[in-house]
This record gives structure tokens, sequence and C-alpha cells, in this order.
């Protein structure tokens, strides 16, 4: 790689600028130690001396790879380099003079004025380049606001968050003068911040006061990636009340690499007024099971698979199977691995979880040792209609893939499940609870840990309200709600697949992982935010209908069931009930009456069945009063 940058022009006048600093730095030292009149004596050590200084500082310079990084882009570590470099050959040369000369005619002092010398105009070379290439002839009217105002006549952004998300839009912006935005100053409530600034830019007040602020601006930022939902309510009222544009800095659960961007950046959506936390994520357990393991992900094509396969890729496995009997969803999943995560390798399996020998195939094929089971079908009302397609992919899905993994010998088997397994009142919550019941059953039956995961609503999730809400609202509505006081839980689709992951790290076998779900929240509130958030008012210009509760359909989900012992786990966001014993000759008998039920397409014969099995499943009554 060096003997390369030894053809490249731009090397060799890095080396030809640092060697006229070199002597330049040099000679200075002697002229400040003899107050600028050199004696004779000591020029000529001086000439001496200076081609091995010249030698020992530039080898020193190439050893601590001050000619690897671009000018251009120089910072805290480059110039951390440089000091490493300028000392340490300063040292040596010391070293050198003292074997030798004893310091006899030499005086001592040259040495350490040059040390600092050289350390600010090596380094102060750099950042010079860096400040030409990065604000370029608004340079001086970035260093020296007040005497020239605006840098670029660019769109002027006030920034809320005063923080490290703010930070770091503010020095990518400073990065990229080409964007034409003019950072005029921060909000943020906290009042050790006001007053003060950050890389010349003013923290000008609260972000209640944006509307009586001195200066202008022309858009708004909300840079606080950790604001919870009441925080971030609070502050898109304020930024409505502007009548600007505002858009946000989304969490760092979106961001796969942890870093804000300006080219994440987006406007605010409901999931942001819903105030979920950052997820704090045990790498080292994760991976301790993920990295260099092959792992499949059943469903990789739905929208928690899909980010499962992401989030497992940051954990680099050895290998990433995806399996999803949709030709269309394996085919995008496949595209993005190859386009974000192109050092993990995937095989992608088209096949039914449906169809035993298929699973087994892929099984015996791919070998995982880790399996997540995402394959499910999960819209309720759908499922009301077609109790035996729900029968078949949830339950008989389920019960192909654990055996095939008890076959195989995995290591861990992940089922994805549902909060609508508690008590259920719909046959999509009631063939999840199946499928609990039947991983459960199977630990300890070989050397797979079986586990489960519960949890509710994903925003954003295919089939989830917010999608519908959306495309109501481009519509010009009304927007539709099953019932004014309907309640979900909800969390962000990256949350969901993070907990997942966490959760298998953690699980011994036979538990259910019970993510925390937070507070619940109102649909209509959901639906109302929605609204604000497209610049219409909920009732004037887009109206609320309510339609009812659809078949199956709760007023509040429940996470546990009365009655089941549940433990707190060392991460704050999730909990575990311990496996339950049961009879897996009586649960496959009884599993095989519904199969039969399911051949026959008859809905009330599937839900009898089901109830069998399932004695806390109730049928609702629709609005008739009849069962559904």
């Amino acid at each position: 790689m060096f003997w390369e940058r030894l053809k490249q022009r731009n090397f060799w006048l890095m080396i030809g600028a640092d060697t006229l600093l070199v002597v330049l730095c040099f000679y200075l030292a002697y002229l400040i130690r003899f107050e600028f009149s050199i004696p004779a004596a000591h020029l000529q050590r001086f000439y001496n001396m200076i081609p091995w200084v010249v030698a020992v500082k530039l080898a020193c310079f190439v050893f601590f790879r001050l000619y690897r990084g671009m000018w251009r882009y120089t910072g805290l570590v480059d110039l951390s380099n440089v000091g490493k470099a300028v000392f340490t050959s300063s040292a040596l040369i010391v070293v050198a003079v003292l074997m030798v000369h004893r310091f006899q005619g030499t005086s001592r002092s040259v040495f350490l004025i040059d040390a600092v010398l050289t350390f600010l105009f090596i380094g102060g070379l750099r950042v010079a380049i860096r400040l030409y290439f990065g604000w370029g002839s608004d340079g001086v009217s970035i260093l020296f606001p007040q005497f020239w105002g605006s840098t670029n006549g660019g769109k002027r952004l006030l920034i809320i968050g005063a923080g490290n998300a703010g930070e770091k839009v503010l020095r990518e912006i400073r990065d990229n003068p080409a964007l034409k935005i003019n950072p005029v100053g921060f909000v943020d409530d906290d009042p050790s911040k006001q007053g003060k600034a950050i890389h010349g830019v003013p923290v000008l007040g609260a972000v209640g006061a944006m509307n009586d602020l001195s200066v202008d601006f022309d858009e708004i930022l909300i840079a606080i990636s950790s604001a919870k939902g009441p925080q971030m309510r609070r502050i898109v009222e304020l930024c409505e009340s502007t009548g600007l544009r505002y858009r946000t800095v989304p969490g760092i659960g979106e961001l796969i690499g942890g870093t804000v961007s300006l080219m994440a950046i987006r406007e605010v959506d409901v999931a942001d007024l819903l105030g979920r936390r950052e997820v704090h994520l045990d790498q080292e357990g994760i991976a301790g099971y993920l990295r260099d393991k092959r792992v499949l992900v059943t469903g990789a094509g739905g929208s928690i698979g899909s980010e499962l396969v992401r989030q497992v890729c940051r954990f680099k496995p050895a290998t990433l199977g995806l399996l999803d009997n949709s030709e269309f969803n394996l085919f995008r999943v496949e595209m993005d691995c190859r386009q974000i995560f192109s050092s993990v390798e995937t095989r992608e399996f088209l096949a039914d979880v449906r169809n035993r020998e298929a699973v087994l195939r892929v099984f015996r094929e791919f070998k995982p040792h880790v399996v997540f089971h995402a394959a499910a079908y999960k819209h309720v009302p759908m499922q009301e209609i077609h109790p035996w397609e729900a029968v078949t992919n949830n339950i008989l899905g389920t019960r192909n893939t654990a055996e095939a993994a008890l076959e195989t010998g995995v290591d861990r088997f992940v089922l994805v499940s549902s909060d609508k397994a508690v008590r259920p009142t719909n046959v999509m919550g009631a063939t999840k609870r199946v499928a609990e019941m039947l991983v459960g059953c199977l630990e300890g039956r070989g050397p797979t840990k079986f586990m489960a995961v519960r949890f509710g609503n994903v925003v954003g999730s295919s089939g989830s309200v917010i999608p519908i809400f959306k495309e109501q609202i481009a519509r010009g509505g009304p927007v539709t709600v099953t019932h004014p006081d309907v309640i979900r839980y909800f969390m962000s689709v990256p949350e969901a697949a993070q907990l997942i992951i966490q959760a298998g790290a953690m699980g011994q076998g036979g538990e259910i992982f019970i993510l925390d779900m937070g507070e619940p929240v109102r649909v209509l509130d959901v639906a109302n935010d929605l609204i604000r958030l497209h610049g219409w008012e909920p009732g004037r210009d887009i109206a609320i209908e309510f339609i009812g509760l659809r078949p199956g359909e709760k007023l509040f989900e429940e996470l546990i069931t009365e009655g089941e012992g549940i433990v707190n786990t060392d991460h704050a966001k999730i909990m575990v009930l311990r496996g339950e014993t049961c009879d897996l000759g009586w649960i496959h008998a009884r599993m095989d009456d519904i199969f039969r039920a399911a051949a026959e397409f008859d809905a009330e014969l599937v839900k009898e069945k089901l109830r069998d099995l399932v004695p806390e499943y109730t049928v609702q009554a629709d609005s008739n009063g009849k069962p559904d």
C-alpha cells in the first residue's frame, strides 16, 4: 500500500510541504533561542544537523501514518498522530545528540522550541486544508459571523437540541458546504447550555421561545434522538406554531451504525410521538451466539423478519439463511442484504413452512445454529374469515419448523409470538398461543433451546394501523377508527427486532419472554397526531369515523395472563415467564384434530378445536350479539 502511494503526485506534495515546514521550524527555534541573532558556531551546527532532523522527522511521520489520511478530513485522531510523530522524532533527535555530542556546543532549549513549533505548523497546515475544503471562501465568515453574517446565503436552519445529536448534525453541515444550509442557532431547555455556543453557533434560548428569537430561520431540525413521547409532542406543537417546515433526526435504533447523518434526517413521524426509548443491547452476549454462526430467519421478507435480518447482519454471522414463501419479499430482502451488508454471506430459500418436507430439506442442507421463526399470518380480521389458513400457517408451520430444528440439532430456536396469545379472543391469538405451548413442550427433548418472545403492535409493520391511516389521510379521509376507547401497545420495528435478538441471547430454554411495551396508547390519539403531522386539523379538515370493533378485536391487549408467574430479567425491557409442564402426546393429538377441522374448511369446528387446546380462548360476539 505504501509503495503504491509513492506513485501519487499528492504524496510528494505533502512530503515537500512537511519538509519545508520542518526546516522552517528548526530554523525558527534557533532564531527564538538566540533572540534573532544566531552565532556563527550555532548556525553551522544548524546546517550540519538539518539533514538528519528532516530524515528522522519524516521517517516518524511515515511511521505514524500521517500520509495515510486525507487532509481535507483532518480530525482529532489525525492531530493526535501528529503529536505522537513530532514528539517521538524530537525525543529520538535529543537522544542521538546526547549520545554523539553530549550536548556540547548545542542548546537544549532549541529542541523543545522546535518540537512545539513543528506540532503547531504541521498540525496547523492540515487544519488549514480542512478549513479550506470544508468552508471554502466562506471560512472567514464562519469563523467571525459577528462581522460577516450569513455564511453562504442558503437555507437558515434552527436546531432544537444542543446535545450530541445536534453537534454531529452541525459538524456534518459544516463539512458539506454544497448543501447551502446555514445553521443560525440552537434552542435547548437546559439552562446550563443557553447563552453558550457549539462550534461558533449560539444556543439562543429555550425551545418554547422559538417564536420570540431575534434571528430569522427558514426551517427547524429536531435533534433530540432520545426524546420521549410527551416531550416530542410538545416540541412538534411548538414547531407547528411557527408555520415553518420541521424535520427530525431518527432515534439511534433506526440508525444501524449508530451515527447521525444528514441522509437520515426525515419528517417527524407518529412513531416519534410514541416516545420509545433507545434499546441498549448486550453486544457481547448477542455476538456470542450469532457471530460466525449459521442463522436462519423464517418469514425473512416480512416486516419483522426483514428487520431481524438487518439486525442479525450487524453481528456478522457466518451465513444468514433467508426463508420465505413470497418470491418478491425474498428477492427484496436479499437485495437489501447484498447492498447494505455485502460482507455477510446469504442463502435464500423459497419455501413454505407448511410443507414439512420442504422445511426439513432446508434445515438438513443449511444446518442452522440459530433459528428465528417469524413466519406467521397476523392480520386478525382476515384470520377470523379464514381460520384454516391461520391454523396451517401459524400452528402447522411452527410445528414443522420446530421439529426440524430439534431433528437437526439447532442450538437455539426463537419463536416470534404476540400479545394476542394472552386470553385470546381471535383465531390469530389462539394459534400463536398453541405455537407457544408447542415450542415450550419441545424444550428438553434434545439439544435445542426453545423460547418464545411475546410483544404487541409494531408501528409501520404490514397490517398495522399507521400505514392504513396514512393512506386514508392521503385520500382526504375519513380516517376510520374502530372504537373511541380502543388502546394498543406500540413499539418500532427496529426496537422489536433488537429485543427479540436480545431475548435469544438470554434464553436458557423453555421461556416466554415479554417485551416491555411501555404505556398503552389510544388509537384515536394516534389518528389525531398523524392527521396533525400531515398539516391538517382532525374533525375539520380530515374526518374521523368510528366503525366498530372488527371480528376478533379487543378494546385492549394484554401481555400476560392473570396468574402467570412473570419474572424480571437483567434487561430493563425484557421480562420472562418460565415454561409450564406439558404432555407432548396430548398436544399433538389436539393439534391433529385442529388440522382435520382446517382441512374441512369449517370455521366453527376450527374454533371449537382451538378451544379444546386453549381453554382461555373465547369467541367474541359481533355487533348483533352473535358469535363470529
